[in-house]
């Protein structure tokens, strides 16, 4: 039986370092997870005249440093004065000098997202006439190269070593006391905590380096290891270094005084190692939840109590999956994993699928934000693998369940033909020994130990032959095999959709793109060749649901009476009735208005005027209110020229 677990090891960790590859390989700098939703000046836009501050707006709020948001001229020069500031929400500044001369500009932005990733681009505008530019910005790009395929390695290896540290132990506590004494178990839990100590380490090592320069020479400067400490994922990483050591003690009285008392006394001792390992293991999710995804974006103090518990339940679920394979495989003969912690077992992984699946959802509401983005953006793809895989290892832990009641159903007769079997034995090797014994020998002492160590292997192997006979074992053992790879694949993809751009997100990001490329060529070209004027405001009132993009078509866009159409649509393009949308068209240079336009409601998203009178020619302000709510409202306005 040796002959045949060691390749289908071998198969499970190949498995194990190509997916890994594959994951890992894919994750550079599109991994970020705040996205550039707005800026002023625009990309690509044309300026009359040198604007005094270049800002830039982002899907959430970001850490920045002194050079986080940079603005070159067309030689490659620095033309950025100060620090860059917030000047609200998640709109950052940074002031440029006096007189800048006519040509194009490249704002190269480095920052970090609120949940710990970083992200980096550039874009160009123009003062007076586009011009030639000597700026390279293809190294703007952070968490990618050697430094970032290490880092989400590391990632891998903090949750791998989180899930066996866990799940090893809840199976030990809650499935399977008598394990606390099975060698194999006692290396697997330590292995996760050495495991999740060691890249617990290694990523405070490599943070500095991911979000800044990416180079590997950074990783030992002890400057940038000061300037982690101070954010908010440095603290996350040294609180789950604190918890670890706790965890240590956890893992010591578990595999020692408590494996040394006897059964009836194990139970108060099995509370108290409950409700501590419990709290240590909410904890060290809980270092997590509170740097990374469920810390920002939308309700935040719902978020990261789910993302605890999800976390949880994946660790009791894989983790103890994978102390049972292991006490399958490479229990002693002598204390093989029972019916019952097999059965234990299976009722503890049923109510955490039950809990992975409803906190799952909640989750994937929250990232995804519309069903499009299961198919338009990469983090619903992977979502999609992700809940297919799940339902892959659920159809094979349906399997396991029916083994599980094949083994409990002969366990009877099995024991007790095991223990006439045994007895069996015992009297022949009893006959044997009587037999062979030489009568008042010196050596009688000494050959009989022996004598007795040789009949315990012969009787140990004899029972080990026994128990992988059993067909139900031997089925149990091979779809708990499975599941234990498929766990693999699905942990990979985890650890991916963690490095990656929710899809609500992106496609917000995409949405506000759109509007600005919009925004950028009205604004060169105030309309079209036929006359007609269109105009794209994106605008947020703060409130539920008040996110959106208002699109004015005004037709011929010259003096005298004009058509006006009013469409307002949400951030992945789809029509949006609110309850009201005002128009007011301002000539400041003539000192001309507001003159209100109050449009009628055609359609979703639809509003229409006819008869917009214009009285003269010039640039004009056109301002529009939108009220998303009794409460919620703003104003949104640009300029154009008409006429």
């Amino acid at each position: 039986m040796t002959r045949t677990i060691t390749p289908r090891m071998r198969t499970l960790v190949l498995l194990f370092l190509a997916v890994t590859g594959a994951l890992l390989a894919g994750a550079g700098p599109a991994s970020a997870h705040a996205a550039l939703t707005g800026s002023d000046p625009a990309q690509g836009v044309v300026v009359d005249k040198a604007p005094d501050q270049v800002s830039l707006t982002f899907s959430e709020q970001v850490s920045m440093s002194s050079g986080s948001l940079r603005v070159l001229d067309p030689k490659g020069k620095r033309v950025d004065s100060g620090e860059p500031s917030n000047v609200s929400g998640t709109t950052y500044s940074v002031r440029l000098v006096a007189g800048l001369a006519d040509g194009t500009y490249t704002v190269a932005y480095q920052v970090v997202s609120a949940d710990s990733h970083p992200v980096a681009g550039a874009y160009t505008f123009s003062v007076g006439a586009p011009s030639t530019t000597t700026v390279s910005v293809s190294g703007e790009t952070v968490g990618g190269g050697v430094v970032g395929w290490l880092y989400g390695f590391g990632r891998y290896v903090s949750y791998a070593g989180f899930i066996v540290l866990v799940g090893g132990a809840a199976f030990v506590l809650a499935c399977w006391q008598r394990g606390s004494g099975v060698r194999a178990l006692q290396r697997l839990v330590v292995g996760g905590w050495v495991a999740l100590t060691a890249a617990t380490l290694w990523l405070l090592l490599l943070r500095g380096s991911y979000t800044g320069s990416g180079t590997f020479g950074d990783i030992f400067d002890l400057n940038l290891l000061g300037q982690v400490l101070q954010t908010k994922t440095g603290a996350a990483l040294v609180s789950r270094l604190l918890l670890l050591a706790a965890a240590a003690l956890f893992i010591a009285v578990l595999f020692g005084a408590y494996d040394k008392r006897e059964d009836g006394e194990k139970r108060d001792l099995t509370f108290g190692l409950a409700v501590g390992g419990s709290v240590v293991a909410a904890g060290l999710a809980a270092s997590w939840a509170m740097a990374e995804h469920a810390s920002t974006g939308l309700q935040p103090g719902i978020a990261m109590p789910v993302d605890v518990l999800h976390l949880l339940a994946v660790a009791t679920w894989l983790g103890g999956l994978v102390a049972l394979l292991v006490s399958l495989y490479w229990a002693p003969a002598g204390t093989p994993v029972g019916e019952a912690a097999v059965r234990r077992f299976s009722t503890v992984a049923f109510a955490s699928v039950l809990t992975l699946v409803a906190t799952g959802i909640y989750q994937s509401w929250r990232q995804l934000g519309a069903w499009s983005a299961f198919t338009d953006t990469r983090y619903g793809q992977l979502l999609l693998v992700k809940i297919g895989l799940v339902v892959l290892l659920v159809g094979i832990a349906s399997i396991s369940r029916r083994w599980t009641a094949r083994l409990m159903d002969v366990a009877g007769s099995a024991s007790g033909k095991a223990q006439a079997r045994k007895e069996q034995s015992a009297s022949a090797g009893s006959a044997r020994s009587a037999a062979a014994a030489p009568a008042g020998g010196a050596g009688d002492g000494k050959r009989a130990t022996q004598l007795a160590r040789q009949r315990a292997a012969v009787d140990a192997a004899r029972q080990k032959r026994l128990r992988d006979a059993d067909p139900s074992r031997f089925g149990l053992r091979r779809s708990v095999l499975a599941e234990a790879g498929v766990a693999v694949v699905l942990l990979a993809v985890t650890t991916a959709l963690t490095q990656t751009e929710p899809g609500r997100t992106e496609l917000e990001a995409q949405a506000a793109q759109s509007s600005s490329a919009s925004s950028s060529a009205s604004d060169s070209s105030a309309s079209d060749p036929s006359g007609a004027l269109t105009l794209d405001m994106p605008f947020d009132t703060g409130g539920k649901d008040g996110k959106g993009l208002v699109r004015i078509d005004l037709d011929p866009a010259r003096v005298g009476g004009n058509e006006l159409h009013v469409y307002v649509q949400r951030p992945n393009g789809r029509a949006f009735d609110i309850p009201e949308v005002k128009i007011a068209f301002t000539l400041d240079a003539k000192k001309i208005g507001p003159l209100p336009v109050t449009p009628d409601h055609i359609t979703t998203g639809h509003w229409s005027a006819s008869g917009v009178q214009i009285p003269m020619a010039g640039d004009w302000k056109i301002a529009v209110t939108v009220r998303t709510s009794d409460i919620d409202q703003t104003t949104v306005s640009k300029n154009a020229q008409i006429g």
